[in-house]
C-alpha cells in the first residue's frame, strides 16, 4: 500500500490549513503516519471553493507547463477578446507584475518541469486508488483513459512534441488517427485531424471524492473545523499558534500546535507572509458547466471517455449517469470569482459543436480560483520556520497531483525528525525533488 511516507516519526499535533483537495490528502497522509490532525477551512463543508466543480481529470497526459512562447503569443493575441481561452486583464498590479515576470524566467525549465510535474501525477494514481478504496468512496470514478484531439495538423504536431517529453516521464501517450478518435470515443462529432490517448488515465468528481477522504479523516480521529476562518499564524520556537474564530461569529480563539501545514489555495500567499514566507501564488480564474443529461437521448449522446481539446483549452468528463461536465478558459483578473455569461457561453458552444445531439438545456455554470506559482509547480517545502510546511499551489492539477504532494509533505514532517544520515539516506534517491521540493523564501512583497 502507498498509504504514508516510510519514514517513521514522532507523532505530532499539526494543523493543517484549508479543507480542499490538498488539504484533506494532507491530512489523511498525517493521519495515517500517526499525527493528531486539525484541519480548518471557512466553509461549512468541505471541497467548496476550487475543489468543487473542476473538469473532474486526473491527467498526467495535461502536465505540461505553461511557460512557453507560443503560450505567451497566444495570451497576447487573445487579450482583447471576451470568449479567449486565455484573458488577462490590462489592469496591473505588483503581484501580478511580479509574477509575469517569474512565469517568464522558467521558460527555460519548461521541459524539466514538465517531466517532474508527469512523474508526480503517475505516482500519485495509485496514492488516490488507495485511499479510495480504503475508505470506500464513491466518486464517479471512470477508468477510460483521456483522449486529446486536435482540428488541425499545426496543434497535432505540437502535441508530439508534448507526447516525447511525457515519455520521458514514463507515461505513454498514443498517437490515434481521426479515424480511432471516433473509434474510442463515438459521440465525438466534426472535423478532427487525429488525437492522443493516454490509456492509464482516470476521471472523477473532485467533489465527491474530498468529502468522502475529510469524512474518513474524521472517523479516523481528525478534528475539522469547518466553518472556521484562520485570521493570524505565528510561529514561536516550539511550534506554531493558530488563532481562529467561527465564520458566523464568536469570539476568536488561539491554539499552539507543533507544526502547521499550509493548503490553502490562493489563500496560501497572506498566511505565508504572516510566518514570514514568501508565496507568490496568483489566482487564475476557470469556469465550468455541469450539465445535466435527463432524458436516455441526453445520456446516449454524452461521451462516457474524458476529453481533452488542445486547440480551446477545454476538458470534460462524464460524471456517473446523468452528469456532464466542461471546463476551461483562464482569467488574471485578480480574487475575483463572478460569473461571467461571456465565458460561460463558450463551454456550451463547444458541446454544441462536438456532441451536436447532446442537450445543454440544464446548465449549472460555476467559477474557481486555480492557486498558481509562476512556473505551474506546486510548493511542497518547508518554511522559515522548522515547525512551517506548505502543499498549495497545484494550479489546475490539483486534482491530479494532491494524493502524491501529500505524500512527499508528510515525508518532509518525517524528515525534519530524523537523523542526518538517516535524512540523506531517504531522500538523496528521490526522482522527484526539483522545484516542489524547493523551500519558500523570506518575506517580501510580491
Amino acid at each position: 500500500m502507498t498509504h504514508s511516507s516510510s519514514l517513521k516519526t514522532a507523532p505530532h499535533r499539526i494543523a493543517v490549513i484549508g479543507g480542499g483537495i490538498a488539504g484533506i490528502t494532507t491530512a489523511y497522509k498525517l493521519i495515517r503516519a500517526g499525527h493528531e490532525v486539525t484541519v480548518f477551512d471557512r466553509n461549512r463543508y468541505a471541497a467548496m471553493e476550487t475543489s468543487f466543480a473542476n473538469g473532474g481529470q486526473l491527467s498526467a497526459s495535461n502536465a505540461e507547463v505553461w511557460n512557453s512562447w507560443p503560450t505567451i503569443l497566444k495570451g497576447l493575441k487573445w487579450m482583447f477578446s471576451a470568449d479567449a481561452p486565455l484573458l488577462v486583464s490590462p489592469k496591473p498590479s505588483w503581484h501580478k507584475l511580479s509574477w509575469m515576470a517569474e512565469f517568464l524566467a522558467a521558460i527555460p525549465r519548461h521541459d524539466d518541469n514538465t517531466v517532474t510535474t508527469a512523474r508526480m501525477a503517475i505516482a500519485a494514481r495509485q496514492h488516490l486508488r488507495d485511499m479510495a478504496e480504503d475508505e470506500g468512496i464513491a466518486f464517479d470514478c471512470e477508468n477510460r483513459g483521456i483522449l486529446h484531439f486536435y482540428s488541425n495538423r499545426k496543434d497535432f504536431e505540437a502535441g508530439e512534441r508534448t507526447t516525447a517529453l511525457l515519455a520521458k516521464a514514463g507515461l505513454s501517450r498514443k498517437a490515434v488517427t481521426a479515424e480511432e478518435v471516433r473509434s474510442i470515443e463515438p459521440s465525438l462529432q466534426g472535423d478532427i485531424y487525429g488525437g492522443f490517448y493516454t490509456e492509464s488515465d482516470f476521471s472523477g468528481d473532485i467533489h465527491r471524492f474530498t468529502v468522502g477522504l475529510a469524512d474518513a479523516c474524521a472517523r479516523r480521529g481528525a478534528s475539522m473545523r469547518f466553518g472556521y476562518t484562520v485570521s493570524d499564524v505565528r510561529p514561536d520556537a516550539s511550534g506554531v499558534t493558530v488563532v481562529s474564530r467561527k465564520v458566523d461569529g464568536g469570539e476568536a480563539g488561539a491554539e499552539h500546535f507543533d507544526r502547521i501545514v499550509v493548503c490553502s489555495g490562493v489563500g496560501s500567499r497572506g498566511l505565508a507572509a504572516k510566518l514570514g514566507d514568501r508565496l507568490n501564488i496568483y489566482p487564475v480564474k476557470g469556469y465550468s458547466v455541469t450539465i445535466k443529461l435527463d432524458s436516455e437521448e441526453d445520456r446516449a449522446a454524452a461521451p462516457w471517455v474524458s476529453l481533452l481539446d488542445d486547440e480551446a483549452k477545454i476538458v470534460a468528463s462524464r460524471l456517473g449517469a446523468d452528469r456532464y461536465r466542461i471546463a476551461g478558459t483562464a482569467e488574471f483578473v485578480g480574487y475575483n470569482t463572478d460569473i461571467r455569461a461571456a465565458r460561460i457561453k463558450p463551454l456550451t458552444d463547444w458541446c454544441q459543436r462536438w456532441m451536436p445531439n447532446m442537450s445543454t438545456r440544464d446548465v449549472t455554470p460555476w467559477a474557481g480560483l486555480r492557486p498558481m506559482m509562476p512556473d505551474m509547480m506546486p510548493r511542497v517545502a518547508r518554511g522559515r520556520s522548522p515547525h512551517v510546511f506548505y502543499n498549495t499551489g497545484h494550479g489546475h492539477l490539483g486534482w491530479t497531483l494532491s494524493a502524491m504532494t501529500a505524500e512527499m509533505v508528510t515525508g518532509l514532517i518525517a524528515e525534519g525528525d530524523q537523523p542526518a544520515t538517516e535524512k540523506k539516506r531517504r531522500f538523496s534517491g528521490m526522482a522527484i525533488k526539483p522545484a516542489v521540493g524547493r523551500a519558500v523564501g523570506p518575506t517580501a512583497q510580491a
